[in-house]
């Protein structure tokens, strides 16, 4: 095993763990979620303040909520898809553009985003990514 496939390798695995990070960290707005649902099946027994109505508060507490904890799963299934293309040596343009979104994710989504970006931009670790026919021929 080269050291570029060594490196991919490595990339791989903390794909996968920045996806599992990334997928806990998007459950933190579950308690939102639960309050809302709190005050859209149980309004009487919360106080309604102004015009809103309860219910009307807990809707827009699940409905951000839930927006939120969905797009950070869609984010961390993206990480995990990108840590198995990786693996796998396939789809270099989704795993460049993944490393490029990941460094929004900080502290973790930018180291790995950012090593990932420096692996993937070598010459010998694109040629990884050809298919096996034309991985001998020089493109030019």
């Amino acid at each position: 095993m080269n050291q570029e496939e060594q490196h991919l390798k490595l990339l791989s695995i903390f794909h996968y763990v920045v996806g599992g990070i990334a997928g806990l960290f998007a459950l933190f707005p579950i308690l939102h979620l639960i309050f809302g649902l709190f005050f859209i099946l149980a309004p009487s027994n919360v106080e309604s303040h102004g015009d809103l109505s309860s219910a009307l508060v807990g809707w827009f507490f699940v409905i951000i909520a839930g927006a939120i904890i969905t797009i950070g799963w869609a984010f961390a299934g993206c990480v995990i898809a990108a840590g198995r293309n990786l693996a796998k040596r396939q789809r270099y343009t989704y795993c460049l553009v993944m490393a490029g979104i990941e460094c929004v994710f900080m502290p973790f989504g930018t180291v790995l985003g950012v090593f990932t970006l420096i692996v993937l931009v070598r010459e010998s670790v694109k040629e990884l990514f050809q298919p096996a026919k034309t991985r001998g021929i020089a493109l030019s």
